[in-house]
């Protein structure tokens, strides 16, 4: 097994298609804003917010996803939400990350009442994103072609579920309106308008927004329950993925692509558990696995891995050589290392490719498929050629940093 060090993977191109904005925030900023926008939060300190909120393991997905209601209560201020989507960019850039796609649910942050839509979230977090691209690709690394450029996506995220208990301004205030409506209709309502005024703001402002997400609690909450939104999307070429396989097992990436035409499946973790099948009409549950497995790989849709948050949120899985990403290697699927949340997960894109290639058999021209998965596999804000053109650039440039540590 090769030796891939710390300054290698640093140098080396790479991306990031699965990070959420508002789990990946620093958190001395995070502070910060708290107190700009009076969020009360249960500890004043970098150490206290570690050792209450974001800790290095958690119980269960329910605890990890907790951290959100801090994190979602500061950037419901839009100068705050451009800050944080400023620094997300800058951060990626310091490791090398050359492209990035940041998911956030726009409707979290959401407040009609203080005059907070849409429309203001979405330019918040675009004016961020694209003031730190702006100042990269002016510097002289890239202008002489040193480097490649920095560019982004946004993917926005409909939620699978939420109640009224008053997080969010606008889930609660939707509810208040359709409290003669089951809870089901007002979140598919709600994720119809999302996907609807995200093609809307792509169409007439042109907006990078490059596809959409499901997110939230997947058991009880099938995928196959927002067709109707997948649908929308694509029919308007706005590209799709799905949190999948990560509390749920193989039926759950099943539905995503069959029922939501997902291009990329976020996590896949749990789709090579046989005891996660609950259908009665699925008997030989390892044939089931390895016929989806073998589908996927064959379609190349790209599984976006998360291995740290994996950790962390299945506490069952207590050795990093027990992750089903072994499983995905050797079924030959295109696999993309990814963060899922910089903050709650306290990780990089770095330390995610530290882990996978200190653990599994990963050869250089393996390493070279997944760095261009990164890339190849992406919802890139342009067209396939210029996808293709920006890909090759990454590339060049990986095989240039390889030589330069003496791998070719």
């Amino acid at each position: 097994m090769p030796h891939y060090s710390a300054a290698f993977i640093h140098d080396m191109p790479k991306s990031d298609l699965h990070l959420h904005l508002d789990g990946s925030l620093r958190l001395d900023s995070l502070i910060a804003m708290a107190r700009r926008n009076k969020t009360p939060l249960p500890s004043q300190s970098v150490a206290g917010l570690q050792e209450l909120v974001f800790k290095s393991q958690y119980q269960n997905l329910g605890e990890y996803l907790h951290c959100f209601q801090y994190t979602c209560a500061v950037l419901r201020d839009m100068e705050n939400l451009q800050q944080a989507a400023y620094e997300l960019a800058l951060d990626n850039q310091v490791e090398g990350v050359n492209y990035i796609e940041v998911r956030f649910a726009p409707q979290l942050l959401m407040d009609l009442a203080a005059g907070i839509d849409f429309d203001r979230v979405m330019h918040a977090v675009n004016n961020g994103l694209k003031q730190a691209m702006q100042q990269y690709n002016q510097t002289a690394a890239v202008l002489s072609g040193e480097k490649p450029p920095f560019y982004y996506g946004i993917i926005n995220c409909a939620m699978r579920m939420f109640g009224d208990k008053g997080f969010s301004p606008y889930y609660t205030n939707l509810f208040q309106l359709m409290r003669d409506f089951a809870p089901m209709d007002v979140i598919k309502l709600a994720a119809m308008e999302l996907v609807r005024a995200s093609v809307r703001l792509r169409d007439e402002e042109g907006m990078p927004i490059v596809g959409l997400d499901l997110a939230g609690q997947e058991s009880g909450y099938p995928a196959s329950k927002f067709k109707e939104v997948y649908e929308f999307a694509h029919q308007h070429f706005l590209l799709k993925t799905v949190h999948a396989g990560e509390a749920y097992g193989a039926e759950s990436v099943f539905e995503a692509i069959t029922e939501c035409y997902a291009d990329r499946i976020g996590h896949g973790y749990s789709m090579f558990i046989p005891e996660m099948i609950s259908s009665p009409a699925i008997v030989d549950k390892a044939r089931y696995i390895r016929d989806l497995a073998s589908y996927i790989a064959d379609k190349r849709i790209a599984i976006e891995v998360c291995l740290t948050s994996n950790l962390q949120t299945n506490p069952a899985l207590t050795d990093i050589k027990q992750h089903k990403f072994k499983e995905m290697l050797a079924n030959r699927m295109a696999t993309v290392i990814c963060t899922d949340n910089r903050l709650v997960s306290n990780t990089t894109v770095s330390k995610e490719y530290q882990l996978a290639l200190d653990n599994f058999d990963v050869p250089l021209k393996r390493l070279k498929d997944m760095v261009a998965y990164g890339f190849k596999k992406s919802f890139f804000p342009g067209s396939y050629v210029e996808k293709r053109q920006y890909a090759k650039q990454c590339l060049d440039y990986f095989d240039r940093v390889a030589q330069r540590y003496g791998f070719i």
